[in-house]
């Protein structure tokens, strides 16, 4: 279908939402990071002849969101659509770029930023209603809170799956310390897995003329107190995830160069092939949202020709322990061997790049093993999902 070269992805460390990215405008903010990255490459922004900027909170500016981008990377004359998935960007983002090269485009550049932090609040005219009052959004506070088709807050989606399927708080907990050590694997010897795609990132001002922190890893991840998520009630009453059981909102971005041929990849990378071999889409029942990765890895697998059997590693957007306990148990694994080197349970959530950062590790993680098959699944808004097979080798 399409191949990623080797190294020639990155992501930015990722910040928990209030923290040191939240005065940046997100899609100047991931121009100014993709242009080191770029420059880091040896490739030119105009070298590409497909672009597409993934993005979910909206910021000012973000009706010219793609070609403004581009512009700022210093490609004017590269075109570029604004890709919208809710948390599956990342892995829609891939599937368009295969689906631009399927149709003849040779090089493309893929990349998402969002920022949960200081979320807009719109207000929506309607000339019509009482007093010619409109209707204000807080366009991320109230989208976790209300799905407008299934009527529920995102949380209640991870409790329906969870009464279904009989999982507890403590298998929950269970799973979020085993997703911790996970994650600590990858902070091992100065951080060596994540330094073979995240740079130290010097946080630029508002006006990106000066530098004003330093971010050597993810900002704000807290550490695993045991006794401490023993006392963690239900945030719902009468339901089993808690706080320790879900993610936080997040800010940051990421980016990956998708090309037509394997000569392409081998002359841009500096390691193994990582060919993309299927990417596959579902919708679960109406507010079981953790569910609908099951299904969209059915699809993507059935494409690719390859059963679970087949697969080496498993990478999952898990917004909620519910998401891999229900899905190790759809297909008979064991979810301790999943999600090694950490997911956004664990080092957050920023919507757009999550997907993305997964699949960056999924694909560092086949390397380290010599190669191999990996599958990246990730559930999303709307109770749908998306799932992406890769080979390393």
């Amino acid at each position: 279908m399409a191949y990623i070269p080797y190294g020639a992805y990155w992501s930015t460390p990722f910040a928990r939402w209030q923290g040191s990215l939240a005065h940046l405008n997100s899609v100047q903010f991931a121009a100014h990071v993709g242009r080191g990255e770029l420059t880091r490459m040896g490739l030119l922004a105009d070298s590409f002849d497909f672009a597409a900027f993934g993005q979910t909170v909206i910021q000012k500016g973000s009706f010219f969101g793609g070609p403004w981008f581009t512009a700022m990377l210093g490609a004017e004359g590269l075109a570029a659509p604004m890709v919208s998935q809710a948390c599956a960007t990342g892995a829609r983002l891939v599937a368009t770029a295969v689906g631009e090269i399927a149709q003849g485009a040779t090089q493309a550049l893929i990349v998402s930023g969002d920022r949960t932090s200081n979320g807009p609040h719109v207000y929506f005219p309607a000339p019509g209603g009482p007093g010619g009052t409109g209707v204000a959004e807080d366009v991320v506070m109230d989208n976790f809170g209300h799905d407008p088709w299934a009527c529920n807050a995102m949380i209640q989606t991870g409790e329906n799956v969870a009464a279904r399927d009989g999982i507890s708080t403590e298998e929950q907990h269970d799973l979020v310390a085993c997703r911790r050590a996970q994650y600590d694997d990858a902070l091992a010897d100065g951080r060596a897995f994540q330094r073979r795609y995240m740079r130290v990132l010097d946080v630029p001002d508002a006006r990106f003329r000066k530098t004003v922190a330093v971010l050597e890893g993810d900002e704000g991840v807290e550490p695993l107190d045991a006794e401490k998520l023993t006392r963690l009630k239900p945030v719902v009453p009468g339901g089993t995830i808690t706080f320790a059981g879900q993610t936080h909102p997040a800010d940051g971005n990421a980016g990956m160069v998708v090309v037509a041929d394997r000569a392409q990849a081998l002359e841009i990378g500096d390691g193994p092939v990582v060919e993309v071999l299927a990417v596959g889409q579902a919708r679960e029942e109406k507010g079981f949202m953790p569910a609908a990765p099951i299904k969209a890895t059915r699809v993507a697998l059935g494409r690719a020709d390859l059963g679970i059997e087949d697969v080496d590693a498993i990478k999952s957007h898990n917004p909620f322990a519910v998401n891999d306990i229900a899905f190790a148990r759809a297909f008979d694994l064991d979810w301790r061997g999943m999600n090694n080197f950490g997911s956004s349970l664990i080092w957050g959530h920023p919507q757009g790049p999550t997907g993305l950062r997964g699949m960056i590790e999924l694909v560092e993680e086949l390397a380290l093993r010599g190669g191999g098959v990996g599958l990246f699944q990730g559930c999303a808004a709307g109770d749908s999902a998306m799932a992406v097979v890769l080979k390393v080798g």
